[in-house]
């Protein structure tokens, strides 16, 4: 049942809703996230406020929080922070995937705080940070996953695309967990060569356990971007998933590095202009309301 207060997902009749599944939140005041400091463009804070004014007309009726790389001593502090946020009425977000390190000493300890917590949807570790190759592949970090999905929780992953076979082999070690391939698979569209991932692309939605997120892609796009360079890229993520297994991500604000979440959700528009309206609502909203059960 929808919380009270929380916008109904038809909000703007006649208007595609719009389910953001990758909504990023940071208030430098309360969190630190150590890869900022790489990152001067984006550091400072960005409350509900500025994603508000981001978001305005675009009738972004719920969202799912994403995880921000917190420093791994604050990861209580920031669940703590969107759960609250998630049981507010003054605000549309109606869940969360926080951070985790699997494999790590007290892991089970920090998720068993959550079993229970319908909010928390799963947990991202993103592994292009400071993880070597393969990292996702150790014992422990498999059985962690492993574990995840016992305790009905999905993980994120967040990989560089040469290293999607990786995530393959991870997927296919854990077959009772629910997985989010992010951003596309990181594939840059600038990449002249994507045979690689293409391969390593069917191979995660020949599991029927891994859904794609359509999102991050502008990022990593060139200056002066055009909705056609990203195409390509999207719409074999959408050819390869297909219509059932695709869900719309802003990935604000890291996505103002080359684009206003506006320009971003008019680009993916753009593509998707001669699909179905059924497939576009499926990927817009309709399936992050079904897999995350809204």
């Amino acid at each position: 049942m929808q919380k009270k207060g929380k916008p109904v997902l038809d909000a703007a009749p006649g208007s595609l809703p719009i389910v953001d599944t990758h909504q990023h939140l940071w208030d430098l005041n309360k969190l630190r996230l150590p890869w900022l400091s790489g990152a001067p463009r984006l550091n400072r804070t960005y409350d509900l406020r500025d994603y508000d004014e981001a978001t305005r007309g675009l009738n972004v009726v719920r969202t799912v929080y994403m995880e921000v790389d917190v420093a791994p001593e604050q990861q209580v502090e920031e669940a703590e922070y969107v759960l609250d946020l998630c049981r507010r009425a003054d605000n549309r977000m109606g869940a969360a995937v926080i951070s985790g390190r699997p494999g790590k000493p007290g892991f089970r300890e920090y998720i068993a705080r959550y079993k229970e917590t319908k909010e928390i949807k799963g947990i991202r570790q993103v592994l292009h940070g400071g993880t070597p190759r393969g990292y996702c592949l150790e014992p422990g970090f498999v059985k962690d996953i492993q574990h995840l999905g016992e305790l009905g929780k999905s993980f994120d992953i967040c990989i560089r695309s040469a290293e999607l076979e990786d995530a393959v082999k991870l997927v296919e070690q854990c077959p009772g967990t629910r997985f989010i391939l992010d951003h596309c698979g990181n594939m840059s569209p600038q990449e002249p060569d994507r045979t690689r991932w293409e391969s390593d692309l069917k191979r995660l939605a020949a599991r029927p356990n891994v859904v794609c997120k359509v999102s991050g892609i502008v990022a990593s796009a060139r200056e002066g971007w055009k909705a056609a360079d990203l195409a390509p890229v999207i719409n074999t993520v959408l050819q390869t998933f297909g219509p059932e297994r695709v869900m719309f991500g802003g990935d604000w604000p890291v996505c103002t590095l080359r684009a206003s979440y506006g320009d971003w959700v008019t680009a993916l528009k753009e593509i998707v202009r001669n699909r179905p309206a059924a497939e576009q609502r499926k990927l817009f909203a309709d399936n992050a309301v079904r897999f995350y059960g809204l």
